[in-house]
């Protein structure tokens, strides 16, 4: 919000902290803004002054509800789910999607678990998203690291390529029957029941706020990832919930 009210932000490389640049967030520079959080509590209070400052925005929460070992700091599922619906009563359903990522596979969450684990959530969830976006398991040196400290085996943990078609087969019936949305997120799953979108779509934000944006795919991404592109001002290890899965944990 400082960031917000001076009209600017220093952001840092992820890999080289102190070759930061200056970017601009003065209304007339930005087209809108795509919201990132596993907690987005903290953050209704200035959602007000957001809106009055007129920046369009969108809304990525993610919500898994695994065991507590994996995620050992994220809130209650209870506690996000309510937090779900405050936001959807303050900017509407179709503003906001729903992560379910990412899917990885261990002993006691086998596909078994997903896929009631999933059709549970969405049931509890499509009143106040408008989609879901998948992904599975992406194994980095550090996330594998963490899960075999904590004595889970991850050899498997992405699933096969068949384990991935039938899960997000599972997921794309879940969704429909809630009446919402799916996507898979930079995913090429053979023969997959759920088309591959992007997080930050400018589709998307083109139909809510009556923008023009051009598709330009974003080149920092990986090659299947299919999203706008972007300038991303978040920074490496500040999140506090612990995941071991986490990319982006240091």
């Amino acid at each position: 919000m400082a960031a917000l009210r001076a009209g600017a932000i220093d952001v840092g490389h992820p890999f080289r902290p102190r070759a930061a640049r200056r970017v601009s967030l003065r209304r007339q520079d930005v087209d809108a803004i795509v919201f990132w959080s596993r907690d987005v509590r903290p953050f209704l209070r200035h959602l007000p002054e957001v809106e009055e400052r007129g920046y369009p925005s969108v809304f990525l929460l993610t919500l898994t509800a695994y065991h507590r070992p994996l995620e050992p700091a994220v809130p209650e599922t209870g506690e996000a789910l309510a937090a779900f619906r405050r936001l959807e009563q303050a900017v509407g359903r179709q503003r906001i999607a729903w992560r379910y990522d990412p899917v990885l596979l261990l002993p006691g969450l086998d596909a078994g678990f997903h896929m009631a684990n999933f059709a549970r959530l969405a049931s509890r969830l499509a009143a106040h998203a408008a989609r879901a976006i998948v992904s599975f398991f992406d194994p980095y040196p550090a996330a594998l690291r963490r899960l075999r400290r904590a004595g889970f085996d991850p050899a498997g943990a992405s699933g096969s390529p068949r384990q991935q078609a039938e899960l997000l087969a599972a997921f794309a019936a879940a969704a429909a029957r809630e009446g919402m949305g799916i996507q898979s997120c930079a995913e090429d799953a053979e023969g997959a029941a759920v088309a591959s979108g992007k997080c930050i779509d400018e589709e998307w934000l083109n139909g809510l706020f009556g923008l023009r944006l051009a598709y330009r795919k974003d080149p920092g991404q990986r090659a299947l990832c299919r999203c706008q592109r972007s300038v991303d001002i978040g920074s490496y290890g500040d999140c506090a919930h612990g995941c071991l899965y986490c990319y982006a944990r240091r």
